[in-house]
């Protein structure tokens, strides 16, 4: 496969698994967000009697993050009637934080992850900030496009911990009102959020012999970069510019063809205004009436799995026709200029649909979704 041609293997998600704030299971985030239900609350983990921010986005439920993602693992591995213990060579491609637990995390997904399913085990360990999932999810598409794998499994997990809270207060980048409001003028930050998710992508013939549920359709995807800044975004969005001109290119379509962008939509004043100007300069005159919102003002800002999060929640929304609540709006930034979902769920059914996700140092991956 050379280019951004399209794939001649077609890669399509079979199972999805999900732990958030929302609840356990897909079903919950996407109700949550449709409704733009914020999961936010006190943090009571950790101390933060000393931070300017004291709210987040937890499980319901404390869990050791290893646990939370072999739950989601075993969700999307029962969703796809994947057969337990007989997958030899089913890599699983794991995004974590990276810290000092990083490699023991590593190795009981992996084991937990063989021992149920026999898989392969964890054959790459992503830890590439915000776009870490979404690198991942790139990365197995293209695996699978390429014939190299019939099936890969990606897997994500973050947990809201006390020193990347206290790094994130600190930098003054989390939320001072305690809302994320993306989009929204009076936006103060982002605010984080616990998730595991896992995916499984499967080659479209390979999946339809095994009679596996076909939720969704890897249509495209593109990664770029622009070295800009250590933290602040390029202000016109040119490295969100290009990831998304790569995914549309590797799907063969057109911008007016999307129908929809569950944006990155941190809440951050710069980084909101810098990805409105990258979806202006893709969508051109189509971006009036493309519908745009943010999840991650409900379920908060998962860092490493926040776009296997978000692509669970565009999955959801091409599957039940409702485009999630561009949720803690307050008013319109006249930077901004989109199309934002803002009253109740958007009743649509759109074929195609667009996520996006932007880390520090300025990486950006799009991931370009067609409903089943």
């Amino acid at each position: 496969m050379t280019g951004h041609a399209p794939p001649a293997v077609r890669p399509v998600i079979t199972g999805i698994g999900v732990l958030s704030a929302a609840g356990t299971g897909l079903d919950a985030l996407a109700e949550a967000a449709a409704h733009g239900k914020a999961a936010f609350g006190p943090v009571t983990r950790f101390d933060v009697s000393a931070r300017r921010t004291t709210r987040a986005a937890l499980l319901p439920e404390p869990v050791p993050l290893a646990d939370a993602v072999l739950a989601a693992v075993d969700q999307a591995c029962r969703q796809a009637r994947l057969p337990a213990a007989g997958n030899p060579g089913l890599p699983v491609l794991l995004a974590l934080h990276s810290d000092l637990r990083t490699r023991a995390v590593t190795d009981a997904v992996a084991a937990g992850a063989t021992a149920a399913w026999g898989t392969a085990g964890v054959t790459r360990v992503y830890t590439g900030a915000c776009v870490a999932a979404g690198t991942a999810v790139a990365d197995a598409a293209a695996l699978v496009a390429a014939g190299r794998h019939p099936r890969v499994l990606v897997a994500a997990g973050h947990l809201v911990e006390p020193g990347v809270f206290a790094a994130f207060d600190a930098g003054r980048a989390l939320a001072r009102d305690g809302e994320l409001r993306p989009f929204s003028a009076g936006r103060t930050g982002t605010l984080l959020g616990d998730a595991a998710a896992a995916v499984l992508v499967e080659a479209e013939p390979d999946a339809g012999r095994r009679g596996a549920p076909v939720l969704a359709r890897l249509a495209g995807w593109g990664r770029a970069g622009d070295a800009h800044h250590v933290c602040r975004p390029e202000p016109d969005g040119a490295g969100a510019v290009r990831a998304v001109g790569a995914a549309l290119a590797r799907a063969g379509l057109a911008p007016a063809e999307i129908g929809y962008v569950n944006a990155n939509g941190t809440g951050s004043p710069l980084a909101d205004r810098a990805e409105a100007s990258a979806l202006r300069r893709v969508f051109g005159r189509h971006a009036e009436r493309l519908p745009v919102s943010s999840s991650k003002a409900v379920h908060g800002h998962a860092l490493e799995a926040s776009a296997l999060l978000e692509l669970a929640v565009t999955v959801a929304a091409l599957r039940d026709g409702r485009l999630p609540v561009n949720a803690g709006w307050l008013g319109p930034d006249p930077d901004v200029g989109l199309d934002l979902v803002l009253d109740g769920p958007r009743t649509a059914r759109p074929r195609y649909a667009l996520t996006l996700n932007s880390a520090f140092g300025g990486a950006n991956t799009a991931l370009l979704v067609a409903a089943r």
